[in-house]
């Protein structure tokens, strides 16, 4: 009986031991992708009072579902993604790029760290690979996550009180190299890195990244001058295929009106973080509209302003009379003002109509216009440098994005 509980025992799998890296469900599933919702701290009994709830959305769901815990809970979604970096420890088998333009306050040993990200790339997010395959995570979140050396999975209380956002893509190994390169035309602030020499030389752009190496002179086969933005298809593990938009400093212009919106020929309502300065209103120009969200209705739980969120995302609707466009969605880092016009960010969408899977940008949002301007108590604040909303011919509406599913 001893000998068999000791086979038993022996040939259990430990957690975040052999399994392969990947973004993880609430319920510990592998999943190709999920997109996390974190939820403003809201007034009331039927809202997130603690601003630690969130939505949930991945491949194998039918829609839209609570959380089953707290977004800094390390059974959550993104805590057992997230924590997989944590729990693998140094590992010479498994590479990981940690950037955030507003990087931990403290380090794991309880030192202060630069948190200066006023230049550079205005991205956040997590890549976690291993010979296999790994995860590449994009968020809106500053201060996340902490360090490998600070040893656990938690989440910042500078988080909690607006709107966040995180999608998580699993991706094999081959692909890594073209997110490398990605990165490399971000300008990301990396504060934490480690790229073992046995995936260095699988994925060298990585390693350029992690290695700091100046990266605001990226030149890419076959490009012969200095690349200032290139959008590539990267298809996840499973096959669903994500258009990524990297711009770097040298763009010089708006991600999503000069560039996503023509790529995709589709309008698109836009989610940024509004309580900044120099914030770019709506366009219709250019013949595509990209119009600035005001409200969001996640459910019929309760309506909260776009000044209430800093999360980063965009959906299309299908352009009127034109037959094309619509059933994008787009979630990336970067916001719509004058100042990042000059600094890099990234924007990933999925799914045009004829391919799409449960995410796409009709299920996801049933955005419309409110006839009624909003008045001086809604309005959000005015900031520095805002030239206001309305301009390049957009009538002046609040547009209301409602979640469906």
């Amino acid at each position: 009986m001893i000998l068999l509980l000791s086979l038993l025992i022996f040939f259990v799998p430990l957690e975040g031991g052999s399994s392969s890296i990947s973004c993880y469900n609430d319920q510990g599933d592998a999943v190709d992708w999920f997109y996390l919702y974190k939820l403003p701290k809201q007034d009331g009994t039927k809202s997130p009072e603690k601003g630690e709830m969130y939505l949930l959305l991945d491949k194998g769901s039918e829609g839209w579902t609570d959380g089953k815990v707290t977004v800094n809970d390390t059974t959550g979604a993104l805590g057992r993604t997230v924590g997989q970096l944590y729990s693998q420890g140094k590992n010479s088998e498994v590479a990981y790029i940690l950037y955030n333009d507003q990087r931990p306050t403290e380090d794991g040993g309880g030192r202060r760290v630069d948190n200066s990200g006023s230049s550079g790339g205005h991205t956040k997010g997590v890549v976690l690979l291993d010979k296999n395959q790994g995860f590449w995570l994009v968020h809106s979140t500053p201060h996340f996550p902490p360090v490998r050396q600070a040893g656990e999975f938690s989440y910042p209380s500078s988080g909690v009180t607006n709107g966040q956002n995180f999608i998580c893509v699993t991706y094999p190994l081959d692909r890594f190299q073209t997110i490398g390169e990605q990165l490399q035309i971000n300008q990301p602030h990396v504060y934490d890195c480690d790229i073992p020499e046995s995936l260095a030389s699988l994925v060298p752009a990585l390693a350029a990244v992690c290695g700091k190496k100046r990266l605001s002179d990226v030149h890419i086969a076959p490009h012969n001058k200095p690349v200032s933005n290139r959008s590539v298809t990267l298809t996840s593990k499973d096959g669903t295929d994500f258009i990524s938009f990297a711009k770097g400093a040298s763009f010089d212009n708006d991600l999503y009106h000069s560039w996503v919106a023509p790529s995709l020929q589709s309008d698109l309502l836009v989610q940024f973080w509004i309580r900044s300065s120099g914030i770019l209103p709506s366009d219709c120009s250019l013949g595509w509209k990209v119009l600035d969200i005001e409200l969001i209705s996640p459910g019929k739980a309760f309506t909260f302003k776009a000044s209430q969120d800093h999360s980063k995302w965009a959906v299309s609707t299908e352009a009127a009379g034109r037959g094309v466009g619509g059933g994008w969605v787009c979630v990336g880092d970067i916001n719509r003002n004058k100042a990042e016009e000059k600094r890099g960010g990234e924007g990933r969408c999925v799914c045009g109509t004829r391919r799409c899977g449960r995410l796409t940008g009709r299920r996801l949002c049933n955005a419309r216009l409110v006839e009624e301007e909003p008045s001086s108590a809604d309005a959000p604040p005015e900031t520095a440098g805002s030239t206001g909303r309305g301009d390049a011919g957009c009538e002046i509406n609040i547009v209301q994005c409602v979640f469906l599913i």
